[in-house]
């Protein structure tokens, strides 16, 4: 079982955490409410674990381009 983390807006791979025993108290993942974890992660047939997050150039264009936020997809 791996965990890859995939910016939501411009897909770039961000990372990849390979451990076999990870608790989602250690991810962080127990502070989303269950909307955001059924947007921001999904689960894969072989193990794999697939979350949404944001990269650095993406979380720069939001912080220069405000009305982004209201995009999902703003590069193209």
């Amino acid at each position: 079982m791996a965990l890859h983390y995939y910016c939501r807006h411009c897909g770039i791979k961000v990372g990849t955490i390979d451990r076999m025993s990870v608790y989602s108290e250690q991810l962080g993942f127990h502070h989303l409410t269950d909307e955001e974890r059924l947007e921001m992660i999904s689960y894969l047939p072989n193990g794999d674990i697939h979350v949404k997050t944001i990269c650095e150039d993406c979380q720069e264009a939001l912080e220069r381009n405000p009305e982004y936020h209201l995009h999902e997809k703003f590069i193209q």
